[in-house]
């Protein structure tokens, strides 16, 4: 390769004229094209050098030779432009144009250079520029030739690939085969190793177990418990029928192991099941005994070891054996612990006296009912210890199921009792309904899972009976009564009735739901119950807006209607004299009214919208007395001829003149008017001696002698006005003047 420096000496001569022959600078060299040869191609500060010593892509038509011996400087700097000449082509940039001379030439010249020296700087220039432009193409044309060749490799370098590829793939493929295999084996080898362990403690578990856990302590018993577990998971797991023989012998080996534990478990319930007095802890409002802290440790300990294993065991039933256990001990020592209150609250039911009425925690129902939240509650919190959460629920419903059969049986014995003694013991229905709803209440929030509504059942029906036949039984007791007070005097069936409404007023609570789920006014007809007990209810069975004191208000107002209305009838029939018989309602009347303003019944009947029925019967009773008194007043009237004359005056219009009036009569007349005053005096006297002679409370005769005075009294004072001259005085046929008539009236009242 020959460097031509890039030096403004050549525009000095340096190339001869057009028409010279070329000079040959590269005849020297002709030899070396037997050596090796490369391509140098120098661009900018890039030099591009490709080895074809070896290639066979380069044909032997054409050889590239080595030009850097002709010059000392690096043939790759920065000064020096790279030639690339084949020797054999036609191509050569340094053709018979140009002539390329060395630097040591540059210094020379002739006179045929001198004359030239005008027109030579341009020419030189042109040259220059003509011959770089025909290098580059050169070099572009070699340029292109590479890249043809190099895509060429580049394609055999892909083929080349490929066949690699598909060469190799196989033998990774099976590289791949034999790693999953590898690891299978490994992983066969730790599933035996496994296998071996199991078999390998064996021995060791079987001397734990079978010496016991008091022998060896009950936290190793356990674990050696669960790591036989394991090891039986294990080898289940495995499936493999070499080890059915050694899984056979591990489930015995638990199975054992479960009935040791159970054992001490049952050991350790046992140390506290002994009955205790309930009266002793609520009079001393002391807490119930709980399992010791230590036990209750113990019992947690064993119970998860027998649940988890009692959850590999598929033939176990739904509850746990250690929840079986707990309740069949515990449950009978709440039982036998309460028995003596069950005992208290039947015997406190009997009554002394058949007419006797229920008083109010006079049962000792209520200290059972205490007796029995306290020790469930006690219990509850021992299961919370000993079991674990999600078996909360069921331990607790096991182990109350005992003393709440025997709570069931002592209220179904109430019950019967009650049901016997409807009248006089339904009060104590209401009682326990209040209790044992109140203690269902409390329970059940604090436990979650104790409802005693069914036990409840068949007292709340008896309690809606009781209000049907409360109300049956003043009608048949009226309507079998034979006689009744000849002095018009109150029954001591009313009494009894307002002080049977006195103590239902002590349980507005239960009543108000009885009575809301019986429906108003369902309790007037026998049906009302039967169809509430044992058909669908209605709508207005299920008014859960329907207030409580206002329908206890309205049985109020219909037990004293159902009251009176039947002694009316009774007295209608019994008793002859209308008087006697408005007394005799006009003393019921006062008996009720008088009971009811000495009690609570007042503040229930107040929200009533309704008026009280029995006020209208106090007006039908006093109407009735003064029936009898209307004779007397008769008496006390006269006739009056306008056509004789004008009328006297009468009353306040001015001064009456008795002796004229009496003066203007005739015989007949003044003897008309003597007969009216002696049957007045007769009627009079019978009828006050009568007045006295009946049987009335304090305020009813207050009130029947306010009344008959504003009827007599009027009348008598203008009759009197006018006749009383009659007798001059003398008293035969005038027997009270208006003051002593107003005595005699006010009289009737003192006694």
């Amino acid at each position: 390769m020959y460097l031509r420096p890039r030096s403004p000496l050549a525009s000095k001569g340096a190339l001869s004229s057009p028409s010279a022959s070329p000079t040959k600078p590269f005849e020297g060299i002709e030899n070396e094209r037997s050596q090796p040869s490369s391509l140098y191609l120098s661009q900018s500060e890039s030099d591009v050098l490709i080895d074809t010593r070896d290639d066979d892509h380069f044909s032997d038509d054409h050889e590239i030779i080595n030009y850097n011996e002709f010059t000392n400087d690096n043939p790759f700097s920065d000064d020096h432009e790279s030639v690339n000449y084949d020797a054999d082509s036609e191509g050569n940039p340094f053709d018979d144009k140009y002539a390329i001379e060395d630097d040591d030439h540059s210094s020379s010249s002739d006179e045929s250079d001198h004359d030239l020296a005008m027109v030579g700087p341009r020419n030189v220039a042109h040259a220059e520029e003509s011959a770089e432009v025909e290098v580059l193409y050169a070099n572009l044309d070699k340029l292109k030739t590479l890249t043809k060749k190099m895509q060429a490799s580049l394609a055999r370098l892909e083929a080349n690939g490929r066949v690699v590829k598909e060469a190799i793939g196989p033998v990774h493929d099976n590289t791949q085969s034999s790693q999953t295999v590898i690891q299978n084996i490994d992983r066969v080898l730790a599933a035996i190793e496994k296998l071996q362990k199991p078999l390998e403690g064996k021995v060791r578990e079987e001397k734990i177990i079978h010496a016991g856990p008091y022998n060896v302590g009950l936290q190793e018993y356990i674990a050696s418990l669960q790591r036989t577990y394991q090891a039986l998971a294990n080898m289940s797991a495995s499936n493999l029928r070499v080890n059915q023989e050694a899984v056979g012998d591990l489930k015995s080996l638990l199975a054992y192991g479960r009935s040791q534990l159970q054992a001490v478990f049952r050991s350790i319930l046992n140390e506290n099941v002994q009955p205790v007095e309930p009266l002793h802890y609520i009079t001393k409002q002391l807490p119930f005994p709980a399992l010791p802290e230590e036990n209750a440790a113990k019992l947690r300990s064993i119970e998860s070891s027998l649940s988890w294993s009692d959850s590999s065991d598929e033939s176990t039933n739904r509850d746990s054996v250690s929840m079986r256990t707990y309740s069949t001990l515990r449950g009978p020592y709440i039982t036998n612990s309460l028995h003596n209150l069950a005992t208290a609250s039947l015997s406190t039911a009997r009554k002394k006296s058949p007419d006797e009425n229920y008083r109010q925690n006079t049962n000792g129902i209520g200290t059972y009912a205490t007796g029995m939240e306290q020790m469930l509650l006690a219990e509850y919190h021992n299961i919370t210890t000993v079991f674990s959460q999600e078996n909360w629920a069921t331990a607790f419903k096991l182990t109350h199921y005992h003393p709440l059969a025997e709570f069931e049986k002592t209220l179904g014995d109430l019950n019967l009792h009650i049901k016997s003694n409807i009248t006089t013991d339904c009060f104590l229905a209401y009682e326990i309904i209040d209790i044992i709803t109140n203690l269902s209440f409390r329970l059940e929030d604090r436990t979650g899972g104790l409802k005693l509504a069914l036990s409840l059942k068949p007292i709340r029906d008896t309690a809606k009976f009781s209000l049907v036949e409360l109300l049956e039984e003043v009608r048949k007791r009226i309507q079998n009564m034979q006689v009744l007070p000849v002095d018009g005097a109150a029954i001591p069936l009313t009494t009894a009735i307002m002080t049977r409404l006195q103590i239902m007023i002590l349980y507005p609570q239960p009543l108000a739901s009885i009575m809301t789920a019986l429906g108003d006014g369902n309790w007037l007809s026998a049906s009302g119950t039967s169809s509430s007990s044992t058909s669908v209810p209605s709508v207005q069975s299920f008014d859960v807006g329907a207030d409580g004191r206002q329908l206890l208000a309205h049985y109020i107002n219909d037990t004293i209607e159902t009251l009176l209305q039947s002694l009316d009838s009774k007295a209608r029939i019994l008793l002859k004299s209308k008087s006697i018989l408005g007394v005799f309602l006009a003393n019921n009347v006062a008996v009720v009214n008088r009971m009811i303003h000495s009690s609570d019944i007042t503040s229930i009947l107040s929200g009533s919208p309704s008026p009280p029925k029995w006020d209208i019967w106090r007006k039908k009773g006093n109407s009735a007395y003064l029936d009898s008194w209307k004779e007397a007043c008769s008496a006390l009237l006269d006739v009056q001829y306008t056509s004789r004359g004008a009328r006297p005056p009468s009353g306040s219009q001015g001064m009456i003149d008795s002796a004229a009036i009496i003066k203007s009569l005739g015989g007949k007349e003044k003897d008309a008017i003597k007969e009216k005053f002696k049957t007045f005096n007769t009627i009079f006297e019978e009828l006050s001696a009568k007045h006295k002679s009946l049987a009335m409370e304090r305020e009813v005769r207050s009130q029947l002698s306010r009344e008959v005075g504003a009827m007599i009294e009027p009348l008598y004072g203008r009759f009197w006005d006018r006749y009383h001259e009659i007798d001059k005085g003398k008293g035969k046929y005038v027997k009270y003047d208006k003051g002593g008539l107003s005595a005699q009236l006010a009289g009737l009242a003192l006694v």
